[in-house]
This record gives structure tokens, C-alpha cells and sequence, in this order.
């Protein structure tokens, strides 16, 4: 169940609350990363297979996600 999940907001995370939030325990223990805003804790989770949140957060930090 996603409420019992204890959930993480990043540590550059003082952005006025446009952040997310991780369940990292969940991650080591599985294998997949959750990820919800942390202004909607009750809301919608979405769930990532390791090597695709690799994925995406390394194209993050090189730019190609970029507007």
C-alpha cells in the first residue's frame, strides 16, 4: 500500500513545494522507485523500473530534457 511507504522529498528540495517525493526503502528492497508529488501525498504514485529512473534522471542531468 502506498501510504505505508516512508516517502523522501530531494535535498534541493526548497522550491516553494514543485517537488517529488521517493520511497527509498521500497527502491532497495524492489528494485522499482515510486515517485509522487509532494503536494498531493494522498494522490496518484508512479512507479519506475530501476533501470528506466536511471535512465531518466541521467538524461535530466545531461540536458537533454531541457525546453
Amino acid at each position: 500500500m502506498i501510504e505505508s511507504l516512508r516517502w523522501v522529498k530531494s535535498s534541493y528540495s526548497n522550491n516553494g513545494g514543485a517537488c517529488i517525493e521517493w520511497a527509498p526503502e521500497h527502491a532497495a528492497a524492489t528494485g522499482e522507485f515510486k515517485v509522487r508529488d509532494s503536494k498531493d501525498p494522498h494522490g496518484p504514485a508512479l512507479a519506475f523500473a530501476s533501470s528506466s529512473w536511471s535512465s531518466f534522471v541521467g538524461a535530466v542531468k545531461d540536458g537533454e530534457l531541457s525546453a
